[in-house]
């Protein structure tokens, strides 16, 4: 396990928060895609704090960044605690049945829903959930063995079996070092949502998520760019 991070600078984030958003606004303004909503403020930078220390959080807020997604069901309970009121929170981990009642008090969605026995412990624990709790399908658009995701011509069924609303969906594209090989991938996740009505498009993270705004992403998973410390200060990155 990757040691957790600590000693951030808020400058150094909300420099990289800043330059994030305006990357993801140019991105907007030069795409064809249409977008629920039309413009960059439609796309929501969620800072991915899997590896980050609960006690940094709060350079987190002071920095600007107001979402936060976790992927660890005790670390989400445990920071929640801590710093609950500071943010709003997704979880964006591998999503583990027997984990289900312990994520759903806290958050506003749940990106990784992708298995029956999910969907029962969804419908199991709904009266934990927190008000207004949605989720997103993580869909497998490469049609990746081994990964998890819901095949793409299951997703009628899927949605239709899911106890709580469904928002929109997710995927995570072929690992890859250039970002251009995520494109093709997302604008299939886009189409996908388009055809159902879905607003929600969770999709890109450090490497590709200026792609992924062009293609139409509404939440983009942010997390090595955000805490670099780059020329600004001295410390560690994720």
């Amino acid at each position: 396990m990757a040691a957790l991070i600590s000693g951030l600078s808020t400058d150094a984030i909300r420099a990289n928060l800043e330059r994030v958003r305006a990357e993801i606004e140019a991105a907007v303004e030069r795409s064809p895609v249409e977008r629920p909503g039309g413009e960059a403020g439609a796309v929501q930078v969620l800072a991915a704090i899997k590896y980050v220390a609960a006690a940094e959080l709060p350079t987190l807020a002071a920095a600007g960044v107001g979402l936060v997604g976790e992927n660890r069901a005790q670390d989400l309970e445990e920071k929640v605690r801590a710093h609950g009121e500071l943010f709003e929170w997704d979880f964006i981990g591998q999503l583990q049945s027997r984990r289900v009642r312990l994520i759903v008090p806290h958050v506003r969605l749940i990106h990784s829903v992708a298995s029956e026995s999910a969907l029962r412990e969804l419908e199991r624990h709904r009266e934990l959930a927190r008000p207004g709790l949605r989720i997103l399908v993580e869909v497998n658009v490469a049609g990746e063995d081994g990964k998890a995701g819901v095949a793409p011509e299951q997703l009628d069924a899927f949605i239709d079996r899911s106890p709580v609303p469904v928002a929109g969906l997710m995927t995570m594209p072929p690992l890859s070092a250039d970002a251009e090989a995520s494109r093709p991938w997302f604008a299939a996740l886009r189409e996908l949502a388009r055809e159902r009505g879905l607003r929600e498009l969770s999709m890109g993270t450090s490497q590709d998520y200026v792609v992924a705004a062009e293609e139409g992403a509404t939440i983009v998973r942010i997390g090595t760019k955000l805490y670099d410390p780059g020329p600004v200060a001295d410390g560690p990155s994720d």
